[in-house]
């Protein structure tokens, strides 16, 4: 028997063990396998292990997707995208120019295209914003799981849209986010009684200092001086 003689619910079972490059590679031999990669049912989990796999043509996102992970451990991570942005020196800058809206990008995308999402997963994803995070929560609105880790641009206000539009929100992970504070996190245990959550190092972490924030210190400083 040919592989294209099975009907379609075999074709998606024996598709669901390939991962996304051997998926695409079969749906390029023939217009029925093609109809097989498009159809909704088969994505019902995705994983990234990097940004720059976001940008590829290998999966297809639509309201059967359930389950979605972008992780990215790696080097560059700890020593460019986690600094500071002034702090951070022209070809730090460039490095992350090349990929920094990545992510936010993808998840717009999500936000339009899977309402049935119910778990998230995002990790070592340092140019996410609170902004990403809110729209997913007010997008997907069946999201009962949330797991945001070392994403050091989240602070508090990410956490005030679990308060605000968490409804189906049942565990929230916020481990390793340095602006993330326990009067943020109290807030979210008082609106939120029902959620499990948990904040591995983040509210004990050193938070962001804007060069602005320093002024008036410095200031007092050189006063003192002057007058001592």
């Amino acid at each position: 028997m040919h592989l294209t003689q099975l009907n379609r619910e075999c074709l998606l079972h024996l598709f669901s063990f390939l991962d996304k490059d051997s998926r695409r590679s079969l749906s390029l031999t023939c217009h029925q396998l093609r109809e097989v990669f498009l159809d909704p049912r088969l994505w019902n989990l995705l994983h990234f292990s990097s940004p720059c796999q976001l940008k590829r043509d290998n999966f297809v996102l639509g309201p059967s997707l359930r389950y979605l992970t972008v992780c990215w451990y790696s080097s560059r991570v700890l020593q460019v995208c986690n600094i500071e942005d002034w702090l951070k020196s022209s070809f730090q800058k460039d490095i992350c120019s090349k990929h920094e809206s990545l992510v936010s990008t993808f998840l717009a995308h999500v936000c339009h295209t899977c309402p049935n999402l119910r778990s998230l997963t995002l990790s070592g994803c340092g140019h996410i914003t609170d902004q990403d995070v809110i729209s997913m929560l007010r997008s997907c609105r069946k999201l009962s799981c949330l797991h945001l880790e070392n994403c050091v641009r989240i602070t508090d206000c990410s956490l005030e849209g679990v308060a605000a539009h968490g409804d189906s929100l049942e565990e929230v992970k916020v481990d390793f986010c340095r602006n993330i504070t326990q009067a943020g996190l109290q807030a979210v245990r008082e609106k939120r009684p029902n959620i499990q959550l948990s904040a591995e190092r983040s509210a004990d972490m050193i938070p962001d200092s804007k060069p602005e924030e320093k002024v008036p210190l410095r200031r007092t400083l050189q006063k003192l001086l002057q007058f001592s």
